[in-house]
C-alpha cells in the first residue's frame, strides 16, 4: 500500500493542481482545435520483484487516470454551462488592475495576460478593453486567421448573457438619432454633435487613415440623404445656365483621384487650453486624416455653368444639406481664383479611398479643397455659387479666426480679421505617449508633419533633450511635388539612448519648402479660439532602468 501511495500521489497531486486552476485554463485547451493527447508512457523496471512493478504501473495509470478524469469533466462542464457575463460586467474589465476582458461576437475573453505581449503593442489592444474585438479587427484583416483565432480561444472565459440586450436611449425627438454608427476607437470630444479623432497610435499606423477612424468633425445632425433623389444646385452667372446635377450627372465629368490631408483648425487646441483658457472643442493632436479622394473637379462644373475668372475680388460660396432647428444650414467660401486653378484641384468628390463617401464624410458630395483648413470642406453639398462677397455663414464671417494674444471676448472684432484658409507649417509626435515608460538602450519616435498651401515638408527635427541638440527624422510617405504636396508626411526617428538617462523631454517641429519652422512655444500665438495651434510639440516619458 505504501508504493501505491508513492505511485498514485504525484498523479493525485497532479490532479489537484490542475482542479484548482481557474476554468479558464480546462476552457483554453477544449476551445483550440488541438486535442488533448497525453504521451505514452515506457515504463522500464530494473530490480524488484514481478508483484512491487506491478503495483508500481497500477498506481501510474490510476494517477494518470485521475488527471485525464478531472480533465474531461471539467471541460465538458464549461461545455455543457459556460459562464455568462453582461456587458457592464465587461466593460469593466478594462484595465490591467481590474483585468483586461474583450468580447468578439458573443463569447468573453480575459486577455489580461496576453496584452504585453500582443505583436501590435499593448497600447493597440488596450483600445478595445471592455468592448467589442469586431471594429478593431475590420480594420486590420490578419486577425481573420485561425492560428489568430486559436490563440484568443486559450482566453475564453465565458459568454454574454443572451438576455443582455444594449438599451436605446436615444428619443424619437432627437434631431441625431438618426447619425451613423461610429467606430469605438474614435476618442469623442461630442456626441451631438459628432467630433472625435483616432488615438495617436492608430492614427500614423497608415499614410492613408482608413475611413472608420478619420478625424469627424460635425457641427449639426448628420443628414440621411437619398442618392438617388440627390441633386446638386450649381449657380450660374447671368448670363450662363444653372444647373441641377444628380449624382450621375457628376459621374459624367472627367474623374479626378488626389491624396489631401484634411486638419480641423482646433487641432492640438488641449495644448493651448494648458496655457491659457479658450473656447472650442478639446482636440488632441488627432483633428488631422488622410485620404485619396475621387471626384469631379469644381473648375470643370463652374465652367459647364457658365463661369469664369473675373478681375474684380469673387468667392465660390458652399451650402450643405446639414441643417439647424431652425433651417440654417452649415456654409462656407473659397476665393474664385482658387476654384478656378485646374492646379489647384479643388474637388466635388463623391468617393474616399475607393469608396462612396461614409455619411460621416459627406455622402453623397462634399467639397474637397487640399491645402485648406477642414472647415471650407462643406460636406453633404447641396449648393454651389458664385458671390462678391465671401459666405455670410456663421462658420465662415464668426468663426475660424486668428487675433492675438491680447484680444479677449470683451474687445474681438470678426470682421477685422480674414478667414482661415491656408494653414501653417505642423508636425505632431504619435510614438511614445505622454508619460509612456520606455525601454532602455533605444527609443523609437513617430509621427507627421504637413503644411497648408500645398507647400511640401522638406525636414522634420526631433529633439530628445527639450530643444537642447537636434537629430533629423526619416521621411517617409509619397514623395512631394513642391506647391503641390497636398498630404502630410509620416516620419520616424531610431536613436540610442545614453546610459543612465531616466527620463527624456521629445521635441519635435517641421519645415515646410518656404522654409516656414513651428515656434517653441503656444504662448506668442494663442488666441482666443484656440486655433492654429502649431508650437512646437513635446512628449515627456520615462526611460525604464
Amino acid at each position: 500500500m505504501l508504493l501505491l501511495h508513492r505511485a498514485v500521489a504525484p498523479g493525485l497531486q497532479q490532479a489537484y493542481r490542475l482542479k484548482s486552476t481557474p476554468a479558464r485554463l480546462c476552457i483554453r485547451a477544449c476551445c483550440t482545435n488541438d486535442s488533448f493527447q497525453p504521451q505514452r508512457s515506457s515504463f522500464t523496471f530494473s530490480g524488484g520483484n514481478s508483484s512491487t512493478r506491478r503495483w508500481r504501473v497500477m498506481g501510474t495509470l490510476l494517477g494518470l487516470g485521475a488527471v485525464l478524469a478531472c480533465h474531461d469533466q471539467q471541460c465538458r462542464a464549461s461545455q455543457e454551462s459556460p459562464r455568462r457575463y453582461t456587458r457592464e460586467e465587461v466593460k469593466s474589465h478594462c484595465s490591467p488592475e481590474t483585468g483586461v476582458w474583450v468580447t468578439l461576437g458573443s463569447e468573453v475573453f480575459d486577455i489580461t495576460e496576453f496584452v504585453d505581449i500582443h505583436p501590435g503593442g499593448a497600447s493597440k489592444l488596450m483600445l478595445a478593453a471592455g468592448g467589442p474585438l469586431e471594429p478593431f479587427w475590420a480594420l486590420y484583416a490578419v486577425h481573420n486567421q485561425p492560428h489568430v483565432r486559436e490563440i484568443l480561444a486559450q482566453y475564453k472565459i465565458g459568454e454574454l448573457s443572451p438576455d443582455d440586450k444594449a438599451p436605446s436611449i436615444l428619443k424619437t425627438s432627437d434631431p441625431y438619432m438618426d447619425d451613423p454608427i461610429r467606430h469605438s476607437a474614435l476618442k469623442v470630444n461630442t456626441q451631438c454633435p459628432f467630433n472625435a479623432e483616432p488615438p495617436p497610435e492608430l492614427l500614423t499606423e497608415n499614410y492613408i487613415t482608413p475611413n472608420p477612424i478619420f478625424f469627424t468633425r460635425n457641427h449639426l445632425p448628420v443628414p440621411n440623404v437619398d442618392p438617388d433623389t440627390y441633386r446638386l444646385n450649381v449657380v450660374g452667372p447671368p448670363r450662363g445656365e444653372s444647373l441641377c446635377l444628380s449624382l450621375d450627372d457628376l459621374y459624367q465629368f472627367p474623374k479626378h483621384e488626389i491624396t489631401v490631408t484634411l486638419q480641423c483648425a482646433g487641432n492640438r487646441r488641449s495644448e493651448m487650453t494648458q496655457f491659457k483658457e479658450v473656447r472650442g472643442l478639446e482636440w488632441s493632436l488627432g483633428a488631422i486624416s488622410t485620404a485619396r479622394w475621387a471626384g469631379a473637379r469644381l473648375c470643370d462644373v463652374l465652367a459647364q455653368a457658365g463661369h469664369q475668372l473675373c478681375e474684380t475680388e469673387a468667392h465660390v460660396c458652399f451650402e450643405g444639406l446639414d441643417s439647424d432647428p431652425t433651417g440654417t444650414a452649415y456654409g462656407a467660401s473659397i476665393p474664385l481664383a482658387r476654384a478656378m486653378d485646374p492646379e489647384a484641384e479643388v474637388l466635388l468628390a463623391y468617393e474616399m479611398n475607393g469608396q462612396p463617401l461614409p455619411r460621416d464624410h459627406g455622402f453623397p458630395v462634399r467639397v474637397v479643397v487640399p491645402g485648406v483648413v477642414g472647415a471650407r470642406h462643406v460636406k453633404w453639398l447641396g449648393k454651389v455659387s458664385v458671390e462678391p462677397e465671401e459666405s455670410f455663414s456663421h462658420w465662415q464671417r464668426r468663426d475660424y479666426k486668428g487675433f492675438s494674444p491680447s484680444v479677449d471676448w470683451d474687445t474681438v472684432d470678426f470682421d477685422s480679421a480674414p478667414s482661415i484658409q491656408e494653414l501653417p507649417i505642423q508636425s505632431a509626435i504619435t510614438q511614445p505617449k505622454e508619460g509612456e515608460i520606455i525601454g532602455s538602450g533605444e527609443v523609437t519616435v513617430k509621427g507627421y508633419a504637413w503644411s497648408g498651401g500645398g507647400r511640401a515638408v522638406v525636414r522634420v527635427d526631433v529633439s530628445l533633450d527639450g530643444g537642447l541638440t537636434w537629430q533629423v527624422a526619416e521621411l517617409e510617405g509619397e514623395e512631394q511635388r513642391a506647391r503641390k504636396a497636398w498630404a502630410w508626411r509620416l516620419w520616424h526617428l531610431q536613436a540610442p539612448l545614453p546610459a543612465g538617462i531616466k527620463e527624456l523631454n521629445i521635441v519635435c517641429k517641421a519645415v515646410d519648402e518656404s522654409y516656414n519652422v513651428q515656434p517653441d512655444t503656444v504662448a506668442p500665438i494663442w488666441n482666443l479660439r484656440g486655433v492654429l495651434n502649431n508650437a512646437w510639440h513635446r512628449v515627456h516619458v520615462h526611460v525604464a532602468p
